[in-house]
């Protein structure tokens, strides 16, 4: 399958979460079987020849893609949570949106010194979301190798400084 053809199963919902937003809503997407595993093999294509160690992925979004990508590329899979979701000591962080602003966390003993990360997430848009994983990531003295999106929204990501390799399977 190709990516238009994968694009072409994401329905856009205008005004949401809200006005003025046009949400990529990757649901009808992931519902069809055969459009979830192209996106899966279409990712692995994407980086099946890079250096990781382990999929850093993204709540929620991400979990969707990285653990699926976690056992095709037989890495481990490290989960970025939103505030008091994860049970052992974490680093923290704050960060804006383009519609306001929120909080993520990782486990301090999540990663050690070197360790090779890909960040996996549904969707790049201004690219708060990806540079506070990156410098969660890199609190823990690990590196980042790329950040991988199902989708990057142009118009917004084109500005943004991404403090890693960005790669996308699709762009629109």
């Amino acid at each position: 399958m190709t990516n238009e053809e994968i694009l072409s199963n994401i329905r856009t919902i205008p005004d949401f979460p809200k006005e003025g937003i046009m949400f990529k809503d990757i649901t009808t997407a992931l519902k069809n079987k055969e459009t979830y595993n192209a996106i899966i093999d279409n990712m692995y294509e994407i980086v099946k020849k890079l250096d990781i160690d382990y999929i850093v992925a993204v709540e929620s979004r991400g979990y969707i893609l990285g653990a699926p990508l976690a056992y095709k590329l037989k890495t481990g899979l490290i989960i970025v949570r939103k505030p008091g979701k994860l049970p052992a000591p974490v680093k923290r962080i704050e960060y804006g949106l383009e519609y306001g602003k929120d909080t993520l966390e990782i486990h301090l003993d999540s990663l050690k010194d070197g360790d090779k990360v890909l960040i996996v997430d549904d969707l790049l848009a201004t690219g708060g979301t990806v540079n506070a994983t990156i410098e969660l990531v890199e609190s823990l003295n690990a590196k980042v190798v790329a950040s991988l999106f199902l989708i990057e929204l142009e118009e917004l990501s084109k500005n943004t400084n991404i403090k890693s390799p960005v790669l996308s399977l699709i762009k629109c």
